[in-house]
C-alpha cells in the first residue's frame, strides 16, 4: 500500500490518451522506474471492442468512438457517470495469477457495493458482476475488462454509478442480450462518485494486500 500510487483525474479523460499513459506506466513499472497505481477516472461517450469482440454485437457503429483495445471482453460502454478504475499491478510479485487477479477484481467491486446494501453476484458464464431485481431481472452493474504483459496488469473494472444507459443500445453489452444493464442511480440509490471512490480504496486492503 505505501508503495500504490492513487491516482484521481477530475472531468472526462479521452480514451487514447488513457491508453498511451497506461502503456507507458506498464514499461515504467516492469522497468523499476514507477510504483503500481490505481488510477480513478471518467471517459466521454465511447464504446471499446475487446479481443473477443463479434462486429455483429455493434448495433449502432457511428453513434460514438469505436476504439479496438487489447483487454480481454467483447464490446463496452463508457461515459460520464461512470466510475472506470484502471489497475496497473505487478503480478510477479502478486502469484502470477491472472484467473485469481480477475477473481479479486470481481470480489472488490462486490464487497463494495455491499457497503451500499447492493447484493452483487458473480454469474457463471458470465464476465462482470450482476444484481437482480425484485421482478427476478438479472441486470449487469460492473464490467471488467484485463490485459497483462510481462505480468503488469492495465485496463481493470467499471461501475455505473449515474451514466445514461440508453448510451447501451448501441451494443449488445459483452455479447449478452438477453439481459439489461443497471446502475446505482437506477436501483433507486443516491450515491455519489466519491462515496463509491471512498469504499472502493477502503476495501482495497482487504482484497488485495492479504
Amino acid at each position: 500500500m505505501n508503495n500504490m500510487e492513487w491516482k484521481f483525474t477530475d472531468g472526462l479523460t479521452p480514451y487514447d490518451e488513457a491508453i498511451e499513459f497506461m502503456e507507458q506506466r506498464v514499461v515504467d513499472i516492469h522497468g523499476g522506474k514507477a510504483s503500481e497505481l490505481i488510477w480513478f477516472l471518467e471517459h466521454p461517450p465511447l464504446y471499446t471492442a475487446g479481443t473477443s469482440a463479434e462486429s455483429t454485437d455493434l448495433v449502432s457503429p457511428d453513434r460514438f468512438p469505436v476504439y479496438e483495445t487489447g483487454r480481454g471482453g467483447q464490446y463496452t460502454y463508457h461515459g460520464p457517470g461512470q466510475r472506470v478504475v484502471y489497475v496497473m499491478l505487478d503480478l510477479s510479485k502478486r502469484g502470477r495469477d491472472v484467473r485469481k487477479y480477475v477473481f479479486r477484481l470481481e470480489q472488490w467491486i462486490i464487497d463494495t457495493l455491499a457497503e451500499f446494501n447492493i447484493t452483487a453476484e458473480r454469474r457463471e458464464g458470465r464476465i462482470g458482476v450482476w444484481v437482480t431485481r425484485d421482478d427476478g431481472r438479472e441486470e449487469k452493474i460492473a464490467a471488467i475488462g484485463v490485459r497483462v504483459r510481462k505480468w503488469i496488469s492495465f485496463h481493470g473494472i467499471c461501475i455505473n454509478v449515474e451514466p445514461n444507459l440508453e448510451h447501451y443500445s448501441g451494443i449488445v453489452p459483452c455479447g449478452i442480450a438477453e439481459h439489461g444493464v443497471t446502475s446505482l442511480t437506477d436501483l433507486g440509490l443516491a450515491i455519489t462518485m466519491q462515496d463509491v471512490d471512498a469504499v472502493l480504496k477502503h476495501k482495497w486492503m482487504k482484497i488485495f494486500e492479504k
